[in-house]
């Protein structure tokens, strides 16, 4: 099967975003004070991971290497927010939740971005469109829980 080079490069770029969120989420999740907040965000991350080998999956489908990292900048971020939340004495839910949107907005736009991509593979477009359904209503839920405290 031969590679689909520009679909294979737009799933990895979604898979390294989709994994910066996953592990924004078990950040969260580690850093929320309520344990609602810390069962929400662990549950999220479960599914964003989800969402990475079901991309991973289809990168492998046509016939590319799937990334298995989240992005530099991912990275760079979450050892950002580390550095903050020290320098600061720690976060509150407010705060964590605000932190959650913000990386909410980047990856629903990402994906916005991506999901109408008339060079994709059906099945890729597919795939992305039902992927941005979930990364939708998470982005939704989290804005309104943030606007409600």
């Amino acid at each position: 099967m031969a590679t689909n080079d520009h679909a294979v490069s737009t799933l990895n770029s979604l898979i390294e975003t989709t994994m910066d969120s996953a592990n924004g989420y078990k950040e969260a999740a580690e850093n929320a004070d309520s344990s609602q907040y810390k069962s929400m965000f662990a549950d999220r991350s479960t599914r964003r991971m989800e969402l990475v080998r079901q991309l991973q999956q289809e990168v492998t489908t046509l016939g590319g290497t799937p990334d298995d990292d989240q992005s530099v900048l991912g990275k760079l971020h979450n050892k950002f927010v580390d550095l903050k939340a020290a320098l600061t004495g720690g976060r509150d839910d407010k705060a964590v939740i605000a932190e959650v949107e913000r990386g909410e907005d980047f990856i629903k736009a990402k994906y916005e971005k991506v999901m109408n991509d008339s060079d994709l593979p059906q099945s890729t477009r597919d795939l992305i469109n039902r992927a941005y359904g979930s990364v939708k209503a998470d982005h939704d839920e989290v804005s309104r829980l943030k606007h409600s405290l």
